[in-house]
Formats: C-alpha cells, sequence, structure tokens
C-alpha cells in the first residue's frame, strides 16, 4: 500500500469511528409506523443534529436527508434555460440481467440494487447519449438529492473555460488572480496544483478537531455545526490562514474542500458574479436541464461549492453527457473541449499518478487509462463519464449505521466495462 492509500485508509477508519459515535442515538432512524405525512416530516426535522455536524447521521434519517435537504437549509438557485432536451430510454437488458456475487448469491444487478444489500437510491447510465439503465429504488425520479463532493468538478469547469479564454493562467500563483490571499498561506500556491489538490498545505478534510484547518473553513462557511466565535465568513479567513505545510506543493494529493472554494472564488474574481449564477449562465442554461437546480448556501448566500449541488438525475446526467462525444443531445455547443479532455485524460501530474496507473486531476478523484473519469461524493455518489466509450453514469446512496453497505463503483464499473469496453 503507498502512503497516499495508507493514509487515505487511516483517515477513513477514523472518519468510520467517529460518524458511529455521533449517530448512534439515532439507530436506523426508521419512523415509528402509522405516522402520517406531516407528523413524519416533523420526526425527521426532530433528528437534524443542532450541536454537531448534522450530515454524519447515518441509516434511514441520512437517506430521508439526502432527498430533502432544500427544506433544512437556505440555498442559492443554478437556473436552466429554454427547452428541455429529452433523453431517450432504451433499456438495454445485458445491464439489468448482469450477474453480481454477493454474500448472498448471485444476483442479477437490477435485484442487487434494490436488495437490502445496497443503499442505491437511484442510478442512471447513458450510453451514447441514451438511457440504457434507470432505477429509483429509494427515491423518486423528480427528487433532487444532493451531490457532495461530486459539486468539486463544477468550479473546475468553470476555471477551465476561463483557462481556455486566456482569462487565467493556471501555472500563475492563485494570489496573482485573488490579492486578498497575499498575506495568506496560499499565497505562492499554483492555481494547477490547487487544481489538483495538491497544494502542500496542511488543511485536509477534517470532521472532528474543531481547531483544525478545514472544520474552522466549514464553520465560516456554515456546512454543518458553527460556534458562535467560528470565522463570520471563509473569504476572510482563508485571506488570514496561517497553518503548516506537509509537502512542497505539486508533490503530493492532499484532499480538501478548501481548495475547491478558493477556485470558485476565483472564477467570481474574474468574472464579478456569484458562482453559483455563472455556473448558470456558463453551464446549466445550455444543456437543456428538466428543472433549476441549487447550492448550499448556508450564509450569506455563499454557495457550498466544494460539496452542496442538488439537482434531479436527469439533469446531472445531461451534465456529465458535455464530457462525452454525445454532448450534442444536451448542447448545441461543445462546451467541453477535446483539448480539455485530452489534458484530463494524458497530462497528470507525474506526482500524482498511483501505482495503478489511474491518477487524479483538476478535481476528479480517479482518471484510468480505459478513459473512466470519477467523481465520488459522500455517503456513496458519483458521477461516472467515458469520453473513451462514450459513457455517463450517476448515482447516489447512503450510509448504513454499521457500514454494511455494499459500494456501488466496483459492480458498476465491472459491467460498463464488461458491456461497453472496445475489444
Amino acid at each position: 500500500m503507498s502512503k497516499t492509500e495508507n493514509n487515505w485508509a487511516i483517515a477513513l477508519l477514523f472518519l468510520i469511528i467517529f460518524t458511529v459515535s455521533i449517530s448512534a442515538h439515532a439507530a436506523e432512524n426508521a419512523a415509528p409506523q402509522n405516522l402520517n405525512y406531516f407528523d413524519e416530516l416533523r420526526y425527521r426535522h426532530s433528528l437534524v443534529p443542532k450541536e454537531d455536524i448534522w450530515w454524519t447521521v447515518t441509516g434511514h434519517q441520512m437517506a430521508w436527508m439526502h432527498k430533502n435537504v432544500h427544506q433544512l437549509f437556505p440555498t442559492v438557485n443554478v437556473y436552466r434555460a429554454g427547452p428541455v432536451k429529452n433523453l431517450e430510454l432504451v433499456p438495454n437488458p445485458e445491464i439489468n440481467q448482469f450477474v453480481i456475487s454477493t454474500e448472498d448469491g448471485d444476483m442479477s444487478f437490477a435485484n442487487f440494487l434494490e436488495s437490502d444489500l445496497t443503499t442505491t437510491l437511484g442510478m442512471l447510465v447513458l450510453h451514447q447519449g441514451v438511457i440504457v439503465f434507470e432505477s429509483y429504488p429509494r427515491m423518486k425520479a423528480f427528487e433532487k438529492p444532493i451531490y457532495w463532493s461530486v459539486a468539486k468538478v463544477m468550479p473546475a469547469l468553470l476555471v477551465r473555460l476561463l483557462e481556455e479564454r486566456g482569462l487565467i493562467d493556471v501555472e500563475k500563483e492563485i494570489d496573482f488572480y485573488l490579492p486578498e490571499l497575499a498575506e495568506s498561506d496560499f499565497a505562492g500556491v499554483k492555481v494547477r496544483n490547487i487544481l489538483d489538490m495538491s497544494t502542500g498545505l496542511d488543511c485536509q478534510d477534517e470532521y472532528q478537531d474543531r481547531q483544525s484547518c478545514y472544520y474552522q473553513y466549514s464553520m465560516a462557511i456554515g456546512d454543518g455545526f458553527r460556534e458562535e466565535d467560528a470565522p463570520d465568513n471563509p473569504y476572510d479567513f482563508l485571506a488570514n490562514l496561517e497553518v503548516s505545510r506537509h509537502s512542497d506543493q505539486g508533490k503530493e494529493f492532499s484532499y480538501s474542500g478548501v481548495n475547491t472554494f478558493v477556485l470558485a472564488w476565483l472564477v467570481e474574481k474574474i468574472t464579478n458574479e456569484p458562482f453559483h449564477d455563472i455556473f448558470s449562465r456558463e453551464i446549466w442554461r445550455k444543456i437543456g436541464a428538466e428543472s433549476d437546480a441549487s447550492f448550499l448556501a448556508y450564509r450569506y448566500g455563499i454557495p457550498l461549492t466544494h460539496g452542496g449541488f442538488l439537482s434531479n438525475m436527469r439533469d446531472m446526467a445531461r451534465f456529465g453527457l458535455l464530457f462525452t462525444p454525445s454532448y450534442s443531445v444536451v448542447s448545441d455547443e461543445k462546451i467541453v473541449s477535446d483539448k480539455t479532455l485530452n489534458l484530463l485524460l494524458n497530462e497528470p501530474n507525474d506526482n500524482l499518478v498511483r501505482s495503478d496507473g489511474s491518477h487524479n486531476a483538476y478535481q476528479w478523484d480517479y482518471i484510468d487509462k480505459d478513459g473512466f473519469m470519477i467523481k465520488g461524493g459522500w455517503g456513496g455518489q458519483a458521477l461516472v463519464v467515458n469520453p473513451k466509450l462514450d459513457i455517463v453514469a450517476v448515482y447516489t446512496s447512503y450510509y448504513k449505521n454499521d457500514y454494511s453497505q455494499y459500494d456501488l463503483r466496483e459492480p458498476l464499473l465491472k459491467i460498463l466495462r464488461g458491456i461497453y469496453r472496445e475489444n
């Protein structure tokens, strides 16, 4: 196991222990039987933690919150425009029938998703711009679940669009564009290293130590728990950031939502607009979306760009299509250029290439030689795109209290490779 993989394993174990401890009081959080809609609604609201991070609750309560964040906290809108671009539905029975081996024996993929082995809320697969698989075992198709860290690729895409227009040079240091960071420890860090989660700064995601850099940032933006003396807002907090370093920039992968916020701030600085308005204009209004989307925005209308995006699953798939040859199904213009796709697929920072040959870049967690690009999210979510195979997949789920649910990523990739990979 590499140093990076070992660090991730330790961090995951720590997070699981922490999450289990704060959610034990909720058990599986199944609602009492025979409650009417309004009584259950009040019951669910009563279970949202008020003295700690709310989104680490597990079980049925987590599933409910993933689908109902819009009624718990403020949001800012991401607007659609123009006619809806319809997505053709032509189910591929091979996906439905693909055999998955489980501890309960072999079963079809469709039955696997609906079984108690998984916590799948919904899953969608498109090939060549056509829906070939669609399943909503634990949600309705029109609902707008939250996509936690999946949202991180959105600021990165906007930075890339501005880069292609000559408005951003990612080899420049971030304080060249954001002089507000000149006295911060972000000063001197290149934009590309922020995009690739390799700043070298000790501000990794941290959900327990309230004095840590990330937790202080999280309180500043209002994500979850907030103490009375917490930083007022993330802009001021980061402008005065003082942290240690674990490596030189560009040398090691080090995951942090703070990096994503800085990218969104950079986009706002260049365009002189709020991030959600820019994303509406540059992306959401151009993909024939069925409905408006939104970002969580706890304080002052500041969008949670590092992980707080809400949309229905078909619209999230429309966004994914922008990275495939079938972009024209939803967009009249080629928003994600071939040059961008080549950059993502074939031009990694050599220091960020893993032992299996995969790498991360521009906020995507995983990019491999087969062309699979994956951005995962808290609670068991992902956006999967493959420009080479013209595939998009979206899924969302939740954690059981004992974390015994199957991870959806590996069986899904096995299916997609088995059915669609070129010989």
